[in-house]
């Protein structure tokens, strides 16, 4: 990847240019790209919006069973790492497109840094990180006050760290989960079982977790947690991503045998919050064993 002139270090991010000609913003500090390949206007759509049905399920949730509409509430998307907005605002175009008759969708955003929203809001960047028209106005309002709002669609900002943020959330309230964070080689807290935990305390039933991440210690960390846990399809340069749900219905490729016995062989097994002593690393792993997915 090569960095533009108009890098920005200082301020700790630097918009670059991927190897397939994206624009793409980098954290200097890790070196980790948001959205590396396919870019901030694609790999948002392909892997989270589409897996997470978010137009049918604010259309088709909204319906009773006997074909009459309830006002209801609102879908709850949790955006676990803003970073430049590129998640949220795919989710946001996709509930402005929709008619005003159907679910609101409410989008709450999680980071302790905004550096990275900051610069891909300057004029020079904005077009590359789809922030045109009513939605930079939106991402703007939202950096600037911490909420928006439409008629369509809520979004508020839930910024510091996330552990302390997230008990601020209702207890079953979430809906759809994106998990977008850094990756665990160089935010290890960011994926810890305590996380995830509390993570699953504000997700209901029929909510889902999607993240670009495959890595055995995270599927076991959200087993673990409570969660079942599923592959989901290729992206961009990721040849399979994960998904998570409350109930192991909404999975359409539960993980099964096959992982199992590569997660027995791994050195990595968990978190890096699951102690290394022999016994609760067996214990661990007999629970994930018992996980009805894999009986």
């Amino acid at each position: 990847m090569n960095s533009p002139p108009e890098a920005n270090a200082n301020l700790g991010c630097e918009v670059v240019t991927t190897s397939q000609g994206a624009r793409a913003m980098r954290d200097c500090a890790s070196g980790e790209v948001m959205h590396p390949g396919t870019g901030p206007s694609v790999e948002p759509v392909a892997l989270y919006v589409n897996p997470s049905r978010l137009a049918k399920r604010l259309i088709a949730d909204f319906k009773c069973s006997d074909g009459s509409r309830t006002e209801g509430t609102a879908l709850v998307l949790l955006d676990v790492g803003l970073g430049a907005a590129s998640n949220a605002v795919a989710a946001w175009r996709v509930s402005e497109s929709l008619p005003k008759s159907v679910r609101r969708l409410e989008i709450v955003s999680f980071d302790n840094e905004l550096t990275a929203l900051e610069i891909a809001l300057r004029p020079e960047h904005a077009a590359n990180f789809d922030l045109t028209g009513d939605a930079y106005t939106a991402a703007r309002t939202l950096l600037e006050t911490g909420h928006h709002e439409t008629e369509r669609t809520t979004w508020r900002l839930q910024h510091g760290d996330f552990l302390r943020t997230i008990v601020e959330e209702p207890e079953a309230s979430a809906d759809i989960v994106f998990w977008d964070f850094y990756s665990s080689k160089t935010h290890p807290d960011l994926w810890t079982l305590a996380v995830f935990r509390a993570l699953r305390r504000v997700c209901r039933g029929g909510s889902t977790v999607h993240t670009y991440s495959t890595a055995t210690s995270l599927r076991a960390g959200l087993l673990l947690a409570g969660f079942a846990v599923g592959a989901g399809g290729a992206t961009g340069t990721r040849p399979e991503t994960t998904i998570a749900a409350v109930d192991l219905g909404d999975l359409e490729t539960p993980l099964g045998a096959r992982w199992l016995a590569r997660l027995t062989r791994s050195t990595s097994k968990f978190p890096s919050d699951v102690s290394s002593d022999d016994q609760t690393q067996a214990a661990a792993l007999d629970r994930i064993r018992a996980c009805s997915q894999f009986r």
